[in-house]
């Protein structure tokens, strides 16, 4: 009979030993595209802790597997941040100098999302020294590129035959709750054309901001209109960027891109959310352009691996083997019962879930509400628990039917 206690208890045991790795991480910048030097550290971790096999893959990201199982399990984190923006923000802290506060470590990177990816090694470590391998491979992958292109890495490695899981469990930051979809998203770009002439006299030309105006007041009405789940929440629609061309700076613009970013709610498509806005008033008597963005920048091992900016929204049924799995082993190992729920960003379940269709949750230590902010902080009391349920998820997902 699996000993969820004993779990529990070897992962307290190694709450230091996995904080400190953890700061190494936190230590070592790892914005998009750049990750070569962190992925590395991980990958010696996973050797020194007795990981089966360990590999660094051409795209970039690192895989590491314990157990030779026939239930392929991964587990996934993303090792790429975002940048730390202004650095007056962080109240005179360096991003890369862990602070440890109150039981509290602090740091770019902490919550979104080194603190998974430390307890995914640990994890590891633990499954070896409890002899707890079964009928499944615990795979590990360290993800790159996620901050760039949510997804990205898991059509690749899926898509290249790379990893093949049965279920995917994502280290995204939960608060220890386990959550099962979220909306999806779309890039989006709206171009308006005009005729530059000499700024002294704009009666003369077209001027393609203005040709724009219109269009920025109907998206704004348009997110109120958009449609809501009960459970994912409502889409909606932004402007992100604006950006215009012209001669000079003494001349009348001749070309006006707008960068939306769209939330797509259950239901939702890439068909029905460009419908919506070929349909705005404004845009129907203007002469636009509208179309996805395609992302193919390279990854720090100048992989490029071209997609469109389409992520569809996804839930993985509370019913499921894999949603049911997650419940037993948190109850098992805590006594108490879990919180379900959903992020409010999006993850790489874009494409393990919504474009690959494999059964998806998630399970991670800190608050999504510390991401990409200059509070970016994880508790060390959640980094055992979530070790002691990536330990435990494995034996509890092979034997519920």
């Amino acid at each position: 009979m699996f000993d969820f206690e004993r779990v529990l208890g070897w992962a307290n045991a190694h709450e230091n030993a996995c904080a400190k790795f953890l700061a190494d991480l936190i230590a070592m910048p790892s914005v998009s595209r750049n990750e070569g030097r962190v992925v590395e550290r991980i990958a010696r971790e996973m050797k020194a802790v007795g990981f089966g096999s360990v590999e660094i893959d051409d795209f970039g990201n690192v895989i590491g597997r314990v157990g030779s199982g026939s239930h392929i399990l991964a587990f996934d984190a993303h090792v790429d941040t975002v940048d730390v923006g202004a650095f007056e923000l962080w109240g005179g802290r360096n991003p890369f100098e862990p602070l440890l506060k109150d039981g509290i470590l602090f740091g770019r990177g902490a919550a979104d999302q080194k603190g998974g990816m430390a307890a995914l090694v640990y994890a590891g470590k633990g499954i070896r020294e409890l002899n707890l391998e079964g009928d499944w491979q615990f795979v590990v992958v360290g993800s790159v590129s996620e901050e760039d292109c949510d997804g990205l890495c898991w059509q690749y490695l899926v898509r290249e035959r790379i990893v093949e899981p049965e279920v995917v469990v994502l280290t995204e930051p939960t608060e220890l709750s386990l959550y099962r979809g979220q909306r999806g998203r779309m890039e989006i770009e709206i171009a308006t054309s005009g005729i530059s002439c000499h700024g002294s006299a704009p009666e003369r030309g077209e001027n393609a901001i203005y040709k724009m105006a219109p269009i920025i007041q109907d998206i704004e009405r348009l997110n109120d209109s958009l449609a809501t789940d009960s459970f994912l929440g409502k889409g909606t629609v932004t402007i992100s960027q604006i950006r215009s061309t012209s001669p000079s700076l003494c001349a009348v613009a001749d070309s006006c891109t707008i960068h939306l970013d769209r939330r797509l709610t259950k239901g939702e498509t890439k068909e029905s959310a460009l419908a919506e806005l070929q349909a705005l008033p404004s845009v129907k008597n203007t002469n636009v352009g509208i179309h996805l963005v395609e992302y193919r920048l390279p990854t720090w091992r100048g992989r490029t691996y071209p997609t469109e900016s389409y992520f569809p929204a996804w839930v993985t049924p509370e019913d499921s083997r894999a949603v049911r799995a997650g419940r037993t082993a948190y109850e098992k190992l805590f006594g108490e019962s879990v919180n379900i729920g959903r992020w409010s960003f999006s993850t790489n379940g874009v494409a393990t879930a919504g474009l690959l269709d494999i059964p998806t949750i998630g399970f991670g230590p800190a608050s999504e509400t510390h991401a990409h902010a200059p509070s970016d902080q994880i508790p060390l009391w959640h980094l055992p628990r979530a070790i002691a349920f990536y330990v435990a998820y494995p034996a509890a997902y092979v034997s519920t039917s």
